[in-house]
């Protein structure tokens, strides 16, 4: 099929502009390819969490808020996955970053996450990671290295997160 000359400059701009977004968004991120910073939270339930008592595994930390819909639906989202690849060296932590835990404490007991929710009220952690959205994902290889990050969540984009997960555990 023959397209105009108009049409194919509009195709070609379309694609470099996709492409610079997503080189944008990958080269934005200073921790993308370095060692992920540690740190140690209390968890809502449970026992406080140390990351770096968790190399070797792979590891999900999701930024989420209380108030935020996205950042519920991908804590489920991350359920799902946990449920999945728990054995096979996967953990999974959603910090909480509001001021006020309560909401936070209110969700984990209403909910039957599989994973720790840990509280970052002062945001130490949010800062180490350079949170700048929410929900904000990182995934760590099994040797601490920040690998992904993803400032947004849409269930659409699920299929690809979780082969980014299969890949990290295949390592």
């Amino acid at each position: 099929m023959l397209c105009s000359r108009s049409a194919r400059a509009a195709l070609l701009g379309g694609a470099v502009l996709a492409a610079a977004l997503a080189a944008y968004a990958a080269a934005a991120y200073a921790l993308l390819g370095q060692s992920a910073p540690d740190f140690a939270l209390h968890a809502v339930a449970g026992d406080n969490v140390r990351l770096s008592e968790h190399r070797g595994d792979v590891v999900v930390l999701s930024f989420w808020g209380s108030r935020c819909g996205q950042c519920r639906a991908q804590l489920e989202a991350l359920g799902r996955a946990f449920k999945t690849y728990h054995s096979a060296g996967l953990q999974v932590f959603g910090i909480d970053v509001d001021d006020d835990q309560t909401g936070a404490v209110e969700y984990a007991r209403t909910q039957s996450l599989a994973f720790a929710l840990l509280l970052d009220p002062h945001k130490t952690v949010a800062r180490a990671y350079l949170v700048d959205n929410l929900p904000m994902t990182l995934l760590i290889d099994r040797a601490g290295t920040v690998r992904q990050v993803h400032r947004d969540f849409s269930a659409k984009f699920e299929p690809a997160f979780v082969q980014e997960l299969r890949v990290l555990l295949n390592e």
